[in-house]
């Protein structure tokens, strides 16, 4: 299994926009067959440091992460919003042990 972080700082940080991104990122669950498992959390510090949303995304290998990044829904629907909030983003994958 791989799992893929991405941490989204945005441009704008008000509580609607990060509810709605909240909602764009968990609209994937069903939506792209690639990814076993959706995690979105939000930050509550809001410190200088803090980004404002994390997406976890689990998927069976770096195959799947393959198909994952390059699902319509995800390119069409979700890099799309993130593109236009997001300030910033950081990522991370690997494999997790079982």
């Amino acid at each position: 299994m791989v799992k893929h972080i991405v941490c989204f700082k945005l441009a704008e940080p008000t509580a609607k926009l990060i509810e709605e991104t909240k909602n764009v990122l968990l609209s994937m669950r069903g939506k792209v067959p690639s990814a076993l498992d959706i995690q979105v959390n939000c930050d509550e510090l809001h410190s200088a440091r803090s980004y404002d949303i994390i997406l976890e995304v689990l998927v069976e290998d770096w195959a799947a992460l393959d198909v994952y990044q390059q699902d319509m829904y995800h390119c069409n629907i979700v890099k799309k919003h993130m593109h236009a909030v997001a300030q910033s983003s950081i990522a991370l994958d690997f494999v997790v042990n079982k």
